[in-house]
């Protein structure tokens, strides 16, 4: 199966990927391809480095993070297993030893 989407207009799915466009061949409709992928919510999260994250990854904070109304401090090097990616400012949602978290992916490395 393609991962090429219907037709928004027609609704049909005999379209085609055509430079930056999609093309729908039965009714000629055109839409451009990134407007698609923002329709899908495939929101690409990234590390300091710019790999790519998904769920379930582990990655090692690279900075001490003051944890903010608290006296914690998140420290440097500190493994986090099983992250889950989530919308918003901050983009990862873990769980560590000291509680749940919701961070930034421009603090963290991907292991």
């Amino acid at each position: 199966m393609s991962n090429v989407p219907a037709c928004p207009v027609c609704g049909l799915e005999n379209t085609y990927p055509d430079g930056e466009n999609y093309m729908c061949a039965d009714c000629g409709h055109e839409w451009p391809i990134q407007a698609a992928a923002e329709e899908n919510d495939e929101r690409i999260v990234k590390d300091s480095n710019g790999n790519v994250l998904a769920d379930g990854d582990a990655v090692v904070l690279i900075k001490d993070l003051k944890v903010k109304g608290s006296s914690t401090t998140l420290k440097q090097g500190t493994k986090v297993k099983s992250i889950r990616l989530v919308g918003g400012d901050h983009e990862v949602d873990c769980k560590m030893d000291a509680g749940n978290f919701m961070l930034k992916a421009c603090y963290l490395k991907k292991v």
